[in-house]
C-alpha cells in the first residue's frame, strides 16, 4: 500500500471514531433529558413486542434445539422431558378421533383400532407421558365399557393412560363434524377444487361441541396448569375457550392439515373468530414452514396483532403465541412390526387374499375415500401406463385400499360412485378371466393388515393432491426392514420435504406418473436399498418423539419464563413499595425455582 492509502485509511478511521463518539453523546444527552421528563408513555404494542422478544430469545426456530439430531428420541426420551423439565405436568390430548373403538357385533363387544395417520402418531405419545386422551366416543358400545365419569383405560390388557369420551348427539355431531368441520374448513384449506360450504347451523353446532370438549379438559384437570395438546381443524375455538378458563395452562394446538393463504381464508364468513380462537394457543403447530407462514399472514390481514416474523410469534390481546412449524412422524421402531411374518410371507398371504398373480408386480395405496387424497388421479396414471407401454399388461396389478369416509356427504358420496364406475371400467378394458389389474377395496383395514400390505408391495403410491404430511409415506418406509419397494410421493404431500429419495410426482399430470410408475417398476435392488436405506434414517431419526418432545421442550421454556416472569413483577411491586427498586436476577431465578 502507498503512503497516500495509509494516510486515506488513518483518516477514515479517526473519522469513523469521532462520529461514533459523537453518537454516544447525542444518546446520552437525550437520555438525561428523557430522565428529567420522566418516563415515556408505554404503550400496549410495545409491551407485546417486548413481551414477545423477552420469550423467544430461548427459542430455536421451528421449534428445534441445535443439537436435536444428537439425541435418541425414544418414550424414555419423552419421560425425561416431563420428570426434568415439567415434573408433576399433566399432559392432555384432545382430539375427534378416538384411539380405541368399542363397537358391538353379534352380541359380543369387538374392539377396533382406527387406521388413522392422527391415532399413529399419538398413541406411543400419550402412553410414553400417561396422559389423558379426550376424544369423541362414536362406537356403538363406548359407553358400554366406560366407568362413571366416562373413562376406561387403555390400551387394554396393558394400561398405560386414560380414555375419556365425549358425547354428541346425531344432530350435534352432523353439525359440528360433518358440517362445518368437513364441508366447510376441510375443503377450504385443500386446494382440490371442491367448493366449502358454509351455514350458520353448522358453525353453532361447531361452538357448542368446541364447548363441550374444552369443559372437559377443564373437568379431567387436575390443577389449573395442565399442559394441553389441542389436535386439528376440529377445534379451532377451543384453546381460547381453554385460556378463559384455566390461564396457566400451556395451550399446544397442532393443525394437521394446510392452511391457505389469506386470500383464500378470507372465504370463511366467521374468519375473525376462528384465529381468535387458535391465538388462545401458547404455541400453534403445523407440519411445514410454509403453512406457518400463511397462518401468519392470515392473522396479519384479519386481525390487530403485531407479528414478530424473525421470532415466528404473535402477540395479540396481550398475550405471545409461537407459530413454529413441528413436521410430525411416526414411532421408531414400530412395535406392530414385531407382530408380522417376514416380507416373504406377507406378499404370499396378501396376493392369496386378494387374487394377485405371483408374477405381478404390486403397487399399494392406503387411505381414507376422500377427493384430497388423488386416488382416481393415480388411476388415470394406471391407464396412461398402459397405453403408453402396453406390454405391461397383466404385469402390474395396483390394490387400492380406500377406507370409507364422511359417506354421507354429496362430494364423498360422488368420489365413491366415480372410482367404483373407473375400476370396472378398467378391469373389463385391461383385465381377463383371471387378470384383474385394478383391485379396489372400499373397506375399513385394521392398522396390523395395512402394515402386511405395505410389507408386500414392490411400489407405494401417496399421491394426495394437497396434504399436511401424510404419513402413509412415512409408514410405508418404516415397514420395509428388508429395505426394498419404491414409494412414489406427491409433491403437494408435507413429506416431500423430508423423504427426497423418493420418486417425486406431481399427480395432475398423468403422464408423468405413469413413466415414473415405469421407472419404479424397473428400479434394479441395488437402488432400492440406497433409496429406502437413506429414507428409513430420517423417519428413525425423525420419528414422532421428537415431534412431541420439541413441543413439550418448548413448552418447559414458556412455563419456565412465565414463572420468571411472575416473579420478576412480584419482586417490582414490593421494590416499588419499599422504595427500592433494585433485585437481583439471581434471587428472582431462585424464587422461580431455577437453579
Amino acid at each position: 500500500m502507498t503512503q497516500y492509502g495509509v494516510d486515506l485509511l488513518w483518516v477514515l478511521i479517526l473519522a469513523s471514531l469521532g462520529l461514533s463518539a459523537l453518537a454516544v453523546l447525542i444518546s446520552a444527552s437525550r437520555h438525561r433529558s428523557q430522565q428529567s421528563k420522566g418516563p415515556a408513555p408505554v404503550t400496549g404494542d410495545d409491551v407485546a413486542s417486548e413481551a414477545a422478544r423477552k420469550v423467544l430469545r430461548e427459542f430455536e426456530k421451528n421449534g428445534q434445539s441445535v443439537d436435536a439430531a444428537l439425541v435418541t428420541w425414544s418414550p424414555e426420551t419423552l419421560r425425561k422431558i416431563l420428570a426434568e423439565d415439567l415434573p408433576d405436568a399433566q399432559v392432555i390430548i384432545v382430539s375427534n378421533r378416538e384411539p380405541y373403538i368399542h363397537n358391538e357385533r353379534d352380541g359380543e363387544v369387538e374392539l377396533v383400532v382406527p387406521a388413522s395417520g392422527l391415532v399413529s402418531a399419538l398413541e406411543p405419545i400419550t402412553r410414553a407421558c400417561a396422559g389423558t386422551w379426550i376424544a369423541y366416543g362414536g362406537g356403538s358400545a363406548d359407553r358400554l365399557v366406560v366407568d362413571e365419569h366416562d373413562r376406561v383405560q387403555v390400551p387394554p390388557g396393558n394400561p398405560s393412560y386414560t380414555l375419556r369420551r365425549v358425547w354428541l348427539s346425531e344432530e350435534e355431531y352432523q353439525g359440528y363434524y360433518l358440517g362445518f368441520a368437513n364441508e366447510g374448513l376441510w375443503p377450504l384449506c385443500h386446494i382440490a377444487f371442491t367448493r366449502p360450504i358454509f351455514r350458520e347451523s353448522d358453525w353453532e353446532a361447531y361452538e357448542a361441541a368446541n364447548r363441550k370438549f374444552a369443559d372437559t379438559v377443564v373437568a379431567e384437570a387436575r390443577n389449573e396448569r395442565p399442559i394441553v395438546l389441542v389436535q386439528d381443524y376440529h377445534f379451532a375455538l377451543m384453546p381460547r375457550m381453554i385460556r378463559e378458563r384455566l390461564p396457566e395452562a400451556i395451550v399446544i394446538t397442532f393443525w394437521h392439515i394446510p392452511w391457505p393463504n389469506s386470500e383464500v381464508f378470507s372465504i370463511c364468513p366467521w374468519r375473525e373468530r376462528i384465529l381468535d380462537g387458535l391465538l388462545g394457543s401458547s404455541i400453534i403447530g403445523f407440519h411445514t414452514q410454509f403453512h406457518a407462514n400463511n397462518f401468519t399472514e392470515s392473522v396479519d390481514r384479519f386481525m390487530e396483532s403485531r407479528i414478530e416474523r424473525a421470532d415466528a410469534a404473535v402477540s395479540y390481546g396481550g398475550q405471545t403465541t409461537l407459530v413454529h412449524a413441528y413436521p410430525i412422524s411416526i414411532e421408531w421402531p414400530v412395535e406392530l412390526l414385531r407382530s408380522l411374518p417376514p416380507i416373504e410371507a406377507c406378499r404370499a398371504r396378501v396376493r392369496e387374499r386378494f387374487g394377485i398373480p405371483a408374477d405381478a408386480k404390486l403397487c399399494v395405496g392406503v387411505e381414507r375415500l376422500d377427493y384430497t387424497k388423488g386416488i382416481l388421479d393415480r388411476f388415470h396414471a394406471l391407464e396412461e401406463l398402459f397405453i403408453r407401454h402396453p406390454e405391461m399388461i397383466g404385469k402390474v396389478v395396483f390394490l387400492q385400499i380406500a377406507a370409507p369416509s364422511r359417506g354421507t356427504l354429496p362430494a364423498y358420496r360422488q368420489l365413491h360412485d366415480e372410482c367404483m364406475r373407473f375400476a370396472d371400467e378398467l378391469n373389463e378394458r385391461y383385465g381377463n378371466g383371471t387378470y384383474r389389474p385394478l383391485v379396489l377395496v372400499a373397506e375399513h383395514h385394521a392398522q396390523k393388515g395395512v402394515y402386511e400390505i405395505y410389507r408386500a408391495a414392490d411400489i407405494c403410491l401417496v399421491t394426495s393432491l394437497h396434504d399436511g404430511m401424510n404419513l402413509v409415506a412415512k409408514e410405508f418406509v418404516a415397514a420395509r426392514d428388508d429395505e426394498q419397494g419404491v414409494l412414489l410421493l406427491s409433491t403437494f404431500a408435507g413429506a416431500s420435504r423430508e423423504l427426497l429419495e423418493a420418486l417425486i410426482v406431481n399427480p395432475y399430470d398423468a403422464a408423468m406418473m405413469s413413466e415414473t410408475m415405469l421407472q419404479a417398476l424397473t428400479m434394479g435392488a441395488d437402488e432400492q436399498r440406497e433409496r429406502m436405506r437413506r429414507m428409513r434414517e430420517i423417519v428413525r431419526d425423525n420419528n414422532v418423539y421428537r415431534w412431541a418432545g420439541s413441543m413439550l421442550l418448548d413448552a418447559s421454556r414458556l412455563r419456565k419464563r412465565g414463572e420468571l416472569d411472575r416473579v420478576t413483577a412480584l419482586s417490582d411491586r414490593q421494590a416499588n413499595t419499599n422504595g427500592d427498586n433494585v433485585v437481583s436476577i439471581f434471587e428472582r431465578k431462585q424464587a422461580a425455582g431455577f437453579r
